[in-house]
């Protein structure tokens, strides 16, 4: 870690230097073969998808902010990342921090999807080695002028969609919700934004926080069944990520009768230690601790 957070600290000060990340992070992947000498640890669970479709709001958390949700008789995927590394294509490998567990489910594992969500252009959020290998017919929901560097990957429809804006699938809405964060993914390009979506069908209604600092920001969303809020990388990025008490606060704000914590023990972004953010978080949570749920990667969560 310390290696390339030096590297990426010199170059955030060098416009040059980050017009050319910016270039070397628009590769697929395919050609990374190096990467594969990170082995991550194994996957804790497997998830048992036997009956996933029968699900009215289901969650599965695959690794990172990438979360497998079920609900409006719909299945959608959020950021996601199946590579083993994150970062600038360096020819034969990415420059960037390694995977520390493997997702509960590879790209080939997963269930037909009919939505993919993306809220930023992070590479820990957008990767675009794992977006080259889903099906090109799923549509792509992700933050304003974010759609640049997706277009060329072959989606069939890719919207963006701002905050506040909402757009319909069946009977599926998803609507584009305020955070506080930023959108650029290569420091020069600040024009791009950051967001999260409400999720609401047949009365269950789900929150994706996507990457945010704590604010009031989602008092307004009103009631969930389900809030996904990340609980790490805020040491010292305290005003990007929110702290896991702050987390639990802003699940208070939505009245959220459960919460998935993600965004911690899967990528080392920060100083915390990797255990941190969810002991942080049971003890923020208390006595409603079982309101915690697929706390471990590869767990199945359902209302039913």
């Amino acid at each position: 870690m310390v290696l390339w957070r030096n590297v990426a600290d010199w170059a955030k000060k060098r416009p040059k230097a980050m017009r050319l990340a910016d270039r070397l992070g628009r590769g697929r992947g395919r050609f990374r073969w190096l990467d594969g000498l990170s082995v991550p640890a194994k996957r804790p669970h497997l998830p048992d998808l036997c009956n996933w479709e029968q699900h009215e709001l289901a969650a599965v958390w695959i690794g990172h902010a990438t979360v497998l949700i079920r609900v409006g008789g719909k299945t959608l995927l959020t950021d996601p990342v199946f590579a083993r590394r994150i970062g600038v294509s360096l020819g034969l490998m990415t420059g960037g921090p390694g995977r520390l567990i493997a997702p509960a489910l590879g790209w080939r594992e997963l269930p037909p999807l009919d939505l993919i969500l993306i809220s930023h252009a992070h590479f820990d959020h957008l990767d675009r080695p794992t977006l080259a290998r889903l099906s090109r017919q799923t549509p792509v929901i992700t933050a304003p002028q974010t759609r640049d560097l997706i277009d060329d990957l072959g989606f069939a429809d890719v919207r963006e969609l701002d905050w506040g804006q909402s757009v319909r699938l069946g009977d599926l809405t998803i609507r584009s919700w305020e955070v506080k964060h930023w959108g650029a993914r290569a420091f020069f390009d600040q024009h791009r934004h950051a967001c999260a979506y409400v999720l609401e069908a047949g009365g269950k209604r789900v929150l994706f926080g996507g990457d945010t600092a704590f604010g009031k920001h989602f008092q307004s969303a009103g009631k969930v069944d389900l809030a996904v809020l990340g609980i790490g990388a805020y040491n010292p990025w305290v005003a990007a990520h929110a702290t896991p008490e702050q987390a639990w606060k802003m699940a208070g704000q939505v009245r959220a009768d459960f919460v998935l914590p993600m965004h911690h023990s899967t990528f080392r972004l920060s100083r915390e230690p990797t255990a941190e953010p969810l002991d942080r978080l049971r003890q923020a949570a208390g006595g409603s601790s079982d309101r915690l749920v697929a706390c471990e990667i590869g767990q199945v969560w359902n209302l039913n």
